[in-house]
C-alpha cells in the first residue's frame, strides 16, 4: 500500500495556490518514510502537524476573541494559507470549512485560501483491513466534497481540498 492524493479546488482556489506551495503539500503528504503501520487517525494528524510545523507552517490563533476550545482554532497557518487536518469525526466537517470562512471576520491573520486534508474512503478501508486501525467516521474526501459542492453559496473563501488515498 501507498499513499497516493485527490484533489479538487473550488472557488479558484487554484488561483492562490502557487506551484511551490502545491510541491511543498505533496512532499509532506507523500513523504516515503511514514510508516503507514501506524497510522492511526490520532497519530496521523499529530505527524502531519510536526511535519508542516517544520516546514515553516504556524500554529494559527483562536478565530474567536475569547480563548476557546481548540477546535475553534485553524491548525496551520502560512503565507495567508489556512491549513486544516481533518481525520476527526465526520460530525465536524462542517465545523472545520466554517473556520476558513469566520477566519477574515474574527482573525488578525487573513487567510486568503483554506487547504483541507482528509482520508478517503478508499483509504480508511484499506488502513482498517491492512492495519487494523479504525478509520470509522472519519471525515472523508467524498463527503467533503458533496458538501462544499452542496453549500457554495454558504462557503465563500477558496478551498483546496485534498484527499489522502491508497493505491
Amino acid at each position: 500500500m501507498r499513499i497516493i492524493l485527490q484533489k479538487n479546488y473550488y472557488r479558484s482556489a487554484h488561483d492562490f495556490i502557487t506551484p511551490d506551495v502545491e510541491a511543498e503539500i505533496n512532499q509532506l503528504l507523500l513523504e516515503p518514510t511514514i510508516d503507514l503501520s501506524s497510522l492511526s487517525r490520532s497519530h496521523y494528524n499529530q505527524l502531519l502537524r510536526e511535519m508542516f510545523k517544520r516546514n515553516g507552517w504556524q500554529n494559527s490563533p483562536s478565530l474567536f476573541h475569547d480563548p476557546v476550545n481548540p477546535l475553534a482554532k485553524i491548525e496551520l497557518l502560512k503565507n495567508n494559507i489556512g491549513l486544516e487536518i481533518g481525520f476527526r469525526h465526520v460530525s465536524l466537517t462542517g465545523h472545520n470549512l466554517l473556520k476558513f470562512q469566520l477566519s477574515p471576520l474574527h482573525n488578525s491573520d487573513k487567510i486568503d485560501v483554506g487547504i483541507f486534508i482528509v482520508s478517503t474512503n478508499n483509504f480508511q478501508k484499506q488502513i482498517r483491513k491492512t492495519f487494523c486501525h479504525n478509520w470509522t467516521g472519519a471525515m472523508s474526501f467524498e463527503k467533503t466534497d458533496r458538501y462544499l459542492r452542496n453549500f457554495k453559496t454558504a462557503i465563500q473563501i477558496p478551498i483546496y481540498l485534498i484527499g489522502i488515498d491508497a493505491a
